[in-house]
């Protein structure tokens, strides 16, 4: 089965980020194929190379980075709420005259067309952290 998860919630705002990372980790290991990650609202901060939890937690920025380059994972970041958010890769940070960029290696930004073409191609969408 092909999933698609949708993160609304920052690293550390709540459990959904860790939540969503061990699902992910779960489905894989079950032969499960995912699709995509979308990272949307404050969900973008789980893109920032600038996250600096103390040592004896898990970064989960860091996490999904490893996830990624083990399984090929397509990580996406919506660039609207990212931009507006002070999540910038080196484009967009020139684009708004901002003194560096902060995207984390292996996410990209892009558009909400990404999660409209993950919606058509997964047989799943899974929301974590979404709003009521």
């Amino acid at each position: 089965m092909k999933f698609t998860l949708v993160i609304h919630s920052a690293p550390y705002q709540s459990a959904s980020a860790d939540t969503a990372l061990r699902f992910a980790r779960a489905l894989l290991a079950s032969g499960h194929e995912l699709y995509r990650v979308f990272f949307y609202r404050d969900g973008v901060h789980n893109a920032s190379a600038l996250a600096s939890p103390p040592r004896d937690e898990q970064s989960v920025p860091l996490a999904w980075q490893l996830l990624a380059q083990e399984h090929q994972l397509d990580l996406v970041v919506c660039i609207s709420a990212a931009v507006r958010r002070g999540v910038l890769d080196e484009n967009e940070a020139k684009r708004y005259e901002k003194p560096a960029a902060n995207l984390a290696p292996g996410f990209e930004l892009s558009g909400l067309g990404q999660l409209s073409e993950a919606l058509i191609q997964s047989d799943r969408v899974i929301t974590f952290g979404g709003r009521g």
